[in-house]
């Protein structure tokens, strides 16, 4: 089917070397047939003669002996002029197939001899006409097998065709060149196939045994024509023709996105591409369809000539088992992420061919069975899971280690802890994630808390200050924390994530909520609150932004423990220690406020306005400390794994 697919686009020339072997094994077929015919007219003369003595013939040129036994010990004559035998007609036909198989190979080395060859063969086939019954005349079977003294004659026609191939063959003679078949190569071709060579052995062992890569190169004319099977489909080709200032290629795939993939892995050159044109071919799997495209390169010299054919071997190996790698990826990612990845995977060296001589498909699914029972689904998509970019990583991850195991000779094993292991990471990643959502909600609860004690700071000061703007602006915090907090919880339950995280985000917004309630209070309360309640409610505002940085800084942390750096660890763990201490200070502070009220001949309107403010602050702080014995907890959940 390749012979086929090449003799379409026109490129015959690197046919030839085959061509020629078949032409030369046609040759000996057709002359141990011819013996074999001469051998049952001999019988059908004289049935108790010589036993059938061609076996070894037969063999050598290709042919099963059985058949042709039976043929000749079954020869019979029906008259003086007639001979028949079984097979006969069978017989005549391989012969004449034989030698249009030699003109055939003839006319691709010799365009004029071969259309020669071709025309005595068409006057010739009466020659080897068999009448109804596996009959022939006696004298049929000497034209055929003799020398005519005139006129043109078969076994004639063959010595003239065996001459023609054994010129071609000795001018064709192979070479085996830094691992490639070549064949009438001249001196200043050798560096173009060492080039394209090297490519293609730089990547070679990541096909991990699958079959393909063999590479013919010969020269016809001013081109020096290189071909590569690539791998075992049908239509996928590849021939490339390097000429005095160019070199050219042409590729055929059943799969037009394998083709456009083909294309990009050249991207670093300015290839000029045609278009992918659909074709059709008799015999070939999908309804006969593949795709076709062409591409030209202009060298300016030797260098950039020899590098872009080292670029287009190195690539070959990446398209071997490539749909299927796509079609697995797929079951993970979308379509577009899949091809992303493969593309990744070639252009780091790694390939696909190992994730699945792996186990492919397996290999995922058990990480995702073994590592994450709870947390992915049957069916789930990574994307949905782990976000697409993360799911992209990690599936890159799978190629580079089973690649990299392979090449080592790692077990199976190692590569699915190994596999495991990330997954595990990437998950951990998530929940990072979500601490970073925590992370800017501890800020929120900060800007209120400041606008809070900046306030009283103004008051203190005895400097006016816009109370309405201080309650629409943490009104505005707390809506904004409030949507923050609704999409967290979502996306915890979409990842199935630690729900320690998802109290987390609750206790920081049911601080923000206390602190909202703090800036609609001071919005209200008297112009001239006396001096000691001021002071207390300055240190009550002062803990609450002490709260609300350490909160942020302790979630900060937390989320790159699961690095491994046990400096964030301390860091986490010293932050909630001050939470500890800031509602400490908040308790004191607001039961200070309180004595100071109940002792004082305050109006209701003071005291009511101070105390609620006070609680509010202080219940913020409440809220935060219990946000660190939440983050403690996940703390020592992150450290214990």
């Amino acid at each position: 089917m390749k012979s086929q697919i090449i003799e379409q686009l026109g490129q015959t020339d690197i046919l030839l070397p085959a061509l020629i072997a078949e032409g030369l094994a046609a040759n000996n077929r057709v002359k141990a047939r011819l013996s074999v015919l001469q051998a049952a007219a001999r019988h059908g003369h004289d049935p108790k003669g010589a036993a059938f003595d061609l076996a070894e013939e037969c063999r050598s040129a290709g042919l099963s002996p059985a058949p042709m036994k039976k043929l000749v010990e079954g020869a019979n004559l029906l008259d003086d002029a007639h001979v028949t035998a079984p097979g006969l007609g069978i017989l005549s036909g391989a012969i004449l197939d034989d030698v249009a198989t030699m003109a055939r190979a003839v006319k691709a080395g010799d365009d004029g001899a071969g259309e020669k060859a071709a025309a005595r063969l068409d006057a010739l086939k009466d020659q080897a006409s068999v009448a109804a019954a596996d009959t022939m005349e006696l004298s049929q079977i000497a034209r055929l097998t003799g020398l005519a003294g005139k006129g043109d004659s078969l076994h004639r026609l063959v010595m003239d065709l065996h001459k023609h191939l054994n010129r071609l063959s000795a001018a064709h003679a192979e070479e085996v060149l830094a691992g490639a078949h070549v064949y009438g190569l001249a001196m200043e071709d050798r560096p173009a196939v060492e080039a394209f060579m090297r490519g293609v052995e730089s990547t070679r062992k990541l096909k991990f045994g699958h079959p393909g890569l063999a590479t013919t190169v010969t020269r016809a004319g001013a081109r020096l024509t290189i071909q590569n099977d690539i791998g075992e489909t049908d239509a996928h080709v590849v021939v490339i023709a390097v000429e005095p200032d160019a070199v050219t290629i042409t590729y055929t795939d059943v799969h037009r996105v394998r083709a456009k993939f083909f294309t990009s892995l050249l991207r670093n050159f300015p290839v000029e591409w045609s278009g992918l044109d659909r074709k059709s071919a008799e015999g070939l799997g999908d309804g006969g369809v593949f795709y076709l495209v062409a591409g030209r390169y202009a060298t300016d010299g030797q260098k950039s000539r020899d590098s872009f054919l080292e670029a287009v071997g190195a690539s070959l190996v990446f398209l071997i088992d490539w749909n299927k790698a796509r079609k697995v990826l797929r079951e993970w990612v979308p379509k577009s992420d899949a091809v992303q990845i493969l593309d990744w995977a070639a252009r780091h060296r790694f390939g696909h061919r190992a994730f699945l001589v792996l186990g492919g498909p397996d290999l995922v699914a058990s990480a995702v069975h073994n590592a994450t029972p709870t947390r992915i689904g049957f069916g789930d998509r990574l994307d949905r899971v782990l976000g697409r970019a993360a799911a992209i990583d990690f599936l890159q991850t799978v190629l580079r280690v089973s690649a990299e195991a392979m090449l080592a000779g790692s077990s199976a094993r190692l590569v699915r802890e190994h596999i495991e292991a990330d997954l595990v990471r990437h998950l951990e990643r998530i929940d990072d994630t979500l601490l970073g959502i925590v992370v800017r909600q501890a800020g929120l609860a900060r800007e209120i808390a400041t606008d809070v004690a900046t306030f009283l700071a103004e008051q203190q000061a005895h400097r006016s200050f816009d109370r309405h703007a201080l309650a629409a602006r943490a009104r505005h915090i707390e809506e904004k924390a409030d949507r923050i907090a609704i999409e967290a919880r979502a996306e915890v339950a979409r990842f199935g994530a630690d729900r320690v995280v998802m109290y987390l985000i609750n206790s920081v917004e049911d601080a923000i909520d206390e602190l909202e309630q703090a800036a609609f209070i001071s919005s209200v309360v008297p112009n001239a609150l006396p001096a000691e309640v001021l002071a207390s409610l300055a240190e009550l505002a002062s803990a609450a932004v002490a709260g609300a940085e350490a909160a942020a800084s302790g979630a900060a942390a937390a989320a790159d423990v699961p690095d491994g750096q046990q400096v964030d660890s301390e860091d986490a763990f010293a932050a909630i220690g001050r939470l500890a201490e800031f509602e400490h200070k908040a308790d004191d502070e607001e039961r200070a406020l309180t004595a100071i009220v109940l002792r004082s001949d305050f109006d209701m309107k003071t005291a009511l306005s101070a105390l609620e403010l006070a609680r509010a602050l202080e219940r913020a702080t409440d809220r935060l400390a219990r946000f660190g014995h939440l983050l403690h907890r996940h703390l020592l959940t992150d450290l214990s794994a």
